[in-house]
């Protein structure tokens, strides 16, 4: 992953410090101060009947883009 250093005040980096847990990279507080949840966060949060059904609807949704994608091409090589 590719990283940035920025420059922020001592306040700034205490303010952000004390939102920090023991094991939390300080990437990791800002993802929860600014909204961005990791994906381990919410791993698990589905019942197996309902992570059935997203992929279903995700099936669904991949087949349909995949006949479009189809349909658009042989118009274009005529």
């Amino acid at each position: 992953m590719a990283t940035k250093t920025i420059s922020i005040t001592e306040e700034a980096y205490e303010r952000l410090k004390t939102r920090k847990n023991e094991n939390d990279s300080f990437s990791e507080v800002i993802y929860k101060i600014t909204g961005k949840r990791s994906l381990l966060e919410i791993a698990g949060s589905l019942s197996k009947e309902e992570a059935s059904k997203v992929e279903e609807e995700i099936k669904k949704a991949r087949d349909l883009s995949n006949r479009r994608i189809n349909t658009i091409s042989r118009i274009l090589k005529k």
